[in-house]
């Protein structure tokens, strides 16, 4: 038997709210997902004006991170033409993102789920992840 930790509905709608918050102060309306450590979505908010193309790259963000334990920018160089990892973007039916805004949420050094964010540039979309985990590790 095995005990598995992961984010549950409260924890995503704080990560949601974080990023929310952060988006409005780039003013950069986002799409945000939030995922449990298996990749599977536990929500999801297109904030008013976020792109609705933006809406699967988000939650395939939040999947990637989780799922493969890794932050979606670490996957851009080492998917390129010649790297270890070219062609993964291709893989799992071309769920797996290779651009910034995908994070995985630790707790204790675990990964209890991912957050992923779209709309903006790639660095907009990974500052507004990196706000959201931020805002979900404070205890106010």
């Amino acid at each position: 038997m095995k005990t598995i930790r992961r984010l549950d509905l409260d924890d995503a709608r704080r990560l949601i709210a974080g990023a929310a918050i952060r988006a409005q102060q780039i003013g950069v309306p986002m799409c945000i997902a939030v995922t449990d450590e298996s990749g599977q979505l536990i929500a999801f908010e297109r904030m008013e004006g976020g792109k609705v193309t933006s809406t699967t790259i988000a939650i395939d963000k939040a999947f990637t991170a989780a799922a493969a334990k890794k932050a979606t920018h670490d996957y851009g160089s080492a998917s390129q033409p010649g790297a270890p990892a070219y062609g993964i973007n291709s893989a799992i039916g071309g769920r797996l993102m290779v651009v910034g805004g995908g994070l995985p949420v630790l707790f204790e050094d675990e990964v209890v789920g991912g957050v992923g964010i779209s709309s903006g540039t790639p660095a907009q979309d990974q500052d507004v992840a990196e706000a959201a985990i931020a805002h979900w590790r404070r205890q106010d």
